[in-house]
């Protein structure tokens, strides 16, 4: 059965998966876990993406990351594409290194958030890669060691994470490594891998109960959350595809679209395309950036090739567009 269309949208929490293809061990040595880490860090950086958890394992890593101004799947299509071509070259190998895509779980933020953190970082010690909670304080190769302050990694928001715990920092730390040692009895977590109500209700057991009390819930395998979240994020989604595909139905394309901003800004419809900082060009490319990426659904990476800017220039102008398209009242179509 084919998977559906990744979900995503500015802000949206994620838990992030991928494993070598034919469970290949795709870190073999500590260059290569660096490697890794420096483009992720480079990608979360320049994509203004949110890492709240990480952790490397042989055969596979895991991420708990918020979207920034880039779609999750442009920046994961990067590291993983990046990554891939660096340890063929080292390792005189070819073809694919990850299984399939990527697994990416739209999280809901409540109950599930510090339960993912924890069970991301407590990773190495099922692995048995470490010992114990003592000893991943000071393992390189997982998010643990930045919030509690035995490593620094400017692209890991560990305060976002610290601040849950309480407001002095001594006392978050003290609280977060308790919950984190209260983790390691649980074991594996199957219910914090996937979506789908069985997940998201921690197993069968609850869900049987649940449909003897005549109480059904709305349920979707690239969600973990309850059934009020899962509704409301499949109703914003079909909301986004159906405008998308009416649009294009009515033969809107990026040179329709860059018509209609030439139109409301006054500016020629050729310097929307042209190189220049001028304030009403920078201002009519934001506007096209806003209406083609969350309108259109047109890819990032075809407006970078366009307009000749970067991926984090042009989640920027989607931002600015955005905020101009609100303040003036703009629309694309007049209704």
């Amino acid at each position: 059965m084919p998977r559906g269309s990744r979900i995503d949208a500015p802000g949206a929490l994620h838990h992030i998966m991928a494993r070598g293809i034919e469970r290949t061990e795709i870190f073999r040595e500590d260059s290569g876990r660096n490697d890794f880490l420096d483009r992720l860090g480079d990608l979360l950086m320049e994509t203004k993406t949110c890492c709240l958890a990480w952790s490397i394992l042989p055969t596979h890593f895991h991420l708990l990351l918020k979207t920034g101004q880039v779609p999750l799947a442009t920046m994961m299509r990067r590291l993983l594409t990046g990554y891939a071509v660096s340890f063929n070259r080292r390792h005189g190998r070819n073809g694919h290194l990850f299984q399939n895509r990527y697994k990416s779980i739209l999280c809901q933020e409540e109950p599930y958030l510090l339960e993912l953190v924890r069970y991301i970082h407590l990773n190495p010690i099922r692995a048995r890669i470490v010992a114990d909670v003592e000893s991943l304080e000071t393992y390189r190769f997982s998010g643990h060691s930045a919030i509690m302050g035995r490593a620094n990694r400017a692209w890991q928001d560990h305060k976002w994470v610290l601040r849950l715990y309480g407001k002095r920092l001594g006392v978050a730390r003290r609280r977060y490594k308790a919950f984190v040692q209260e983790g390691v009895s649980l074991g594996r977590r199957s219910d914090l891998t996937g979506g789908g109500l069985i997940r998201s209700h921690g197993g069968w057991v609850a869900v049987k109960a649940m449909r003897r009390a005549k109480l059904f819930e709305k349920a979707d395998e690239r969600i973990l959350g309850d059934g009020d979240f899962v509704e409301e994020v499949l109703t914003v989604s079909q909301e986004h595809l159906e405008g998308k595909y009416h649009l294009r139905a009515q033969g809107f394309n990026l040179d329709r679209m860059a018509s209609r901003v030439s139109t409301l800004m006054g500016v020629d419809q050729g310097q929307i395309w042209d190189p220049g900082k001028e304030r009403t060009r920078v201002k009519a490319r934001s506007l096209l950036c806003y209406w083609a990426v969350r309108e259109l659904g047109i890819a990032m990476t075809e407006l970078s090739r366009r307009l000749g800017l970067s991926l984090s220039g042009v989640g920027l102008s989607v931002r600015r567009g955005e905020i101009l398209a609100r303040s003036k009242g703009y629309r694309l179509i007049n209704e």
